[in-house]
Formats: C-alpha cells, structure tokens, sequence
C-alpha cells in the first residue's frame, strides 16, 4: 500500500468517526453536558470542548493560552495542553462547541481532499510536528481520539452503540498492536511465554516472549499458549484506554489465569 492510500484510509476513518461524534452530541439534552465521564475531571462538555480544541489547531485555528491552574486531574505537560481547550470553553454555550467542531472539521477535511497528504513520514503540522510526530502518527490517531471520546460521551450519558462503526475498527486494531509491548515490557513473564489476545472484531494476535524481553509477534497463533484473552470490543477499549474496568464476564481468561489477571491490570496504553 503505498502513502498516499494509507493516509486515505485514516482521513475517512478520522471524518467518519467526526460525523458520528457530532451526531452523538446533537442528539444530547442539556442536562447531558454536565454528566462526568471516566476521564478524570472531564464531565461530556469538557470532551466535547477538549476535541473542539485539537480540531480548531489542525485546521488553522488560533494558538488558544489559558491559566489551567493546580487542578488535580492535571499531572504534567501533556495534561496541561490538553485542558486549554475545556479552560477557554468553559463559558461557551454547548451548541456553539458543536458548531466550531462542525465547521472547523469541515474545512480541515476539504483541505485533505483537495490536498491529500502523501508522504507518510513528513513531519505533522504545527504543535504535534514539534513534539515529534510524524504525518502517520498524526493521521493515525485523530480517528482513534475522536472515536474513544464519542465512546466516553456514550458510556457517561448512557447511550451505547457506535461499537461496529470505522472509528470503532480503526481504533481496536490500532490499540491491538500494542499487546507485545503490554506483555513483554509492562508484564514481563518468563522467557518463551506465549500469549493470545483475541478481541471480537479484529484479527487475534500472538505474543511470545524472547530472549530479549521483549514480545515478538507470532505469525502462527498457537493452540495452547501459555495464557489466552478473549474479550469483546468494549472490554477491549475500557482497559486499553485505562478508562474502567471491563463488564464482569467481559473478558475470559484462558491458560495461566494468574498471568492473564496482570495483563489486564496492565493493559491501558493510552490516556
């Protein structure tokens, strides 16, 4: 596949998953803004007012300071950053976040199709270039962010649904991929470990740890591994986005239970 196709397919997963999002905050009543969420000091406005902000920066939008203060959900740089956007918004009326968002996606999303990016490992635009980040990277995770905060709104206002849709794929095969690192660095069994993480949906894969530490993809998923995680979509995206505990049944563990217990206790990989 080359650049120009990859980073198409994760505009449209990132444009699809804006339009569920700002179907899902339409369809809100106003005492709906106020609910908290699982996200530590967030209630659903501060998620829609945090993905108005990133939005408005990639699209053109001004460089928004705030005072964030000595807020305790707050624990360093990142943090920090990504509360300016709730700061500015605080007194923004609801319909008037939706309509920034709407049109500020708009117009990010004309400027890609009219200019598709193609060249996978250009440096990303702006602020996220300057920490790094490449044009992939950026691309890559604008469907995921987007996508897990429609998933926060949802389980706070008690809305399910959205689980079988792009964003939903996009982002539970891009959080699968990060079982080896779970495993080998986060865990860190025994040599020749074998594990198996299979969520409803996407492909299992298979881990095995080396000599190295580290968990080496398996190419084959082995009959009887040392431990075995079955769980559907939802389980997966609550423990990987370290947002809550998964559902009781949720996930089954097969093989060393012990084992499988520490993987889950480690497995969010993504604030």
């Amino acid at each position: 596949m080359s650049d120009s196709e990859l980073l198409a397919g994760y505009v449209d997963a990132w444009w699809s998953s804006v339009q569920d999002f700002l179907a899902l905050l339409e369809e809100l009543d106003p005492e709906d803004w106020t609910t908290p969420t699982d996200l530590a000091g967030w209630d659903v406005k501060a998620v829609a007012s945090h993905t108005a902000h990133l939005e408005s920066l990639l699209a053109g939008g001004p460089d928004e300071q705030a005072e964030i203060g000595d807020l305790p959900h707050v624990t360093g740089p990142m943090g920090q950053f990504t509360e300016i956007g709730v700061v500015t918004r605080r007194d923004a009326d609801p319909t008037a976040i939706v309509e920034e968002l709407r049109n500020r996606t708009a117009a990010r999303h004309a400027t890609l199709v009219a200019e598709p990016p193609a060249d996978a490992a250009a440096p990303a635009p702006g602020i996220f270039g300057m920490i790094g980040w490449s044009t992939r990277t950026l691309l890559r995770n604008r469907p995921l962010d987007v996508w897990m905060h429609e998933q926060d709104i949802r389980r706070a206002v008690g809305r399910p649904g959205g689980m079988d849709t792009a964003g939903a794929q996009h982002t539970a095969d891009y959080l699968v991929e990060a079982f080896g690192f779970v495993v080998g660095k986060r865990v860190a069994p025994p040599v020749g470990t074998t594990a198996v993480l299979a969520v409803e949906g996407s492909a299992p894969v298979a881990v095995e740890i080396g000599e190295d530490g580290r968990g080496r993809t398996l190419a084959v998923v082995p009959e009887q591994p040392t431990v075995r995680l079955d769980m559907d979509r939802e389980s997966f995206i609550v423990l990987a986005g370290g947002r809550r505990a998964a559902a009781p049944g949720g996930v089954r563990i097969t093989g060393d239970s012990e084992l499988g217990q520490r993987i889950v206790d480690h497995f969010a990989t993504t604030p």
